[in-house]
């Protein structure tokens, strides 16, 4: 195994920046898609909630693989002609938002709803209720959840390989048919995501910590 991280050290390497970047892109897409989504869900207009609670169940309901099949090698059929990496992050952002829209959905439901009326008697907009009354409240709820979809969402990362990106997934495979070995490249690119998971996980311990001392101050 330290024979693989020393050859292909620098292949590796940019893999993981591309698994990365793609991470960091889609799970910026899901969360402010999820938002959107969330409160569309408890929008009085039917339509628009109906809308929302079709799509995050087709989401929920599918495999992420079917989606991105669908954005990179579907898509040229409807006019939308994508690169590898652009497909592979839209396609993880849009899946995501299905799940952080829950995620939202279940935070602004814990919001107690006598504040919400008594910013509104105010006179305060809608906009400034959720900005300074309810994601400030749900900020520590929903934390933990958003933290546990983020690793969910850098995990499912390595099946952009299908689509040819070129993360650490398809990096060890071209490793693998190079060097005729299997167990020594999966266990690196094992031990790389295990060490990107436990970075995301120590931030988000950091973060939750700093929130609890902000909140009791």
């Amino acid at each position: 195994m330290i024979d693989i991280l020393i050859r292909y050290g620098a292949v590796l390497a940019d893999a993981a920046m591309v698994s990365i970047g793609v991470t960091a892109s889609a799970i910026a897409i899901g969360t402010g898609l999820g938002l959107a989504l969330a409160l569309m869900l408890r929008c009085r207009f039917a339509a628009l909630a109906l809308a929302a609670r079709a799509y995050v169940e087709l989401m929920r309901g599918s495999p992420v693989l079917i989606l991105l099949f669908l954005i990179y090698y579907g898509g040229p059929s409807f006019g939308v002609v994508l690169d590898a990496v652009p497909a592979g992050i839209l396609g993880l952002g849009l899946y995501a938002a299905a799940y952080f829209a829950e995620i939202f959905r279940a935070g602004l439901a814990s919001v107690e709803p006598g504040q919400i009326e008594a910013a509104r008697l105010l006179g305060l907009p809608s906009l400034s209720i959720l900005r300074r009354i309810e994601l400030p409240q749900i900020a520590a709820f929903i934390l933990p959840p958003s933290i546990n979809q983020a690793i969910i969402v850098l995990k499912d990362s390595a099946v952009l390989s299908i689509i040819t990106v070129p993360e650490l997934t398809k990096a060890v495979t071209l490793i693998s048919n190079e060097t005729f070995a299997v167990v020594a490249p999966y266990l690196c690119v094992g031990l790389i995501y295990w060490t990107l998971v436990e970075i995301v996980a120590q931030g988000g311990r950091i973060a939750e910590r700093r929130l609890a001392a902000r909140i009791s101050r």
